[in-house]
């Protein structure tokens, strides 16, 4: 994440760390599904999740010049729906479609496509069919949108990295999100300092 935020800020030609850094989305994903299963109380979850958001709004806009969310609250979709997958398990298709129709209509960082890939993590298995749907995933990003997809498309090998995790409980980081905010603004005020030169 940090290199992809670094090649946007000071290196918008070197498409490489644009590629590289789109790694980090569905590892995210990853890191929300566990989350969601594992927490005690999914209403803390969610408020964290949306403080982290907030405060990294303004940082957001100012670092990457946009009016769109950031991507917490895309991330705060995608836990919304997985809980209420796992709620009311009937209304699974509706609950995904609506997410990702939200975070279109939001104009929420990654926007269908990342509750997309929410909710394909979710469902990750070593079938042939879920690796067809996670690269059609992708193939369709790439024709909606051009520009985002050509980035997005290395993540296509994100879920072999989560194949490598050991599933054991780690420690817990109650504020893992506040890194998000706190490197944007390094990275404002890094540039702020080079234009001011």
């Amino acid at each position: 994440m940090v290199i992809d935020h670094v090649g946007a800020v000071f290196f918008p030609n070197l498409e490489g760390l644009r590629v590289l850094g789109r790694l980090s989305f569905p590892l995210f994903c990853w890191l929300l599904v566990q989350g969601e299963a594992h927490t005690k109380n999914v209403w803390q979850y969610a408020l964290r999740l949306l403080v982290m958001a907030a405060v990294s709004q303004p940082i957001f806009q100012l670092t990457f010049q946009t009016t769109g969310f950031n991507i917490l609250f895309t991330l705060l979709i995608g836990l919304g729906c997985l809980r209420t997958a796992r709620v009311v398990p009937q209304a699974q298709v509706l609950t995904w479609v609506g997410g990702a129709l939200l975070a279109q209509a939001a104009d929420a960082d990654y926007g269908a496509y990342g509750i997309g890939a929410i909710v394909l993590i979710a469902q990750a298995r070593s079938h042939k069919s879920w690796w067809l749907g996670w690269v059609l995933l992708h193939l369709l990003l790439l024709i909606v949108e051009p520009d985002l997809g050509r980035f997005q498309l290395a993540a296509i090998v994100a879920p072999l990295i989560v194949q490598l995790a050991n599933h054991q409980p780690g420690a817990k980081a109650r504020w893992f999100y506040l890194f998000y905010p706190a490197h944007l603004l390094v990275l404002y005020l890094i540039r702020a300092w080079i234009e001011m030169q």
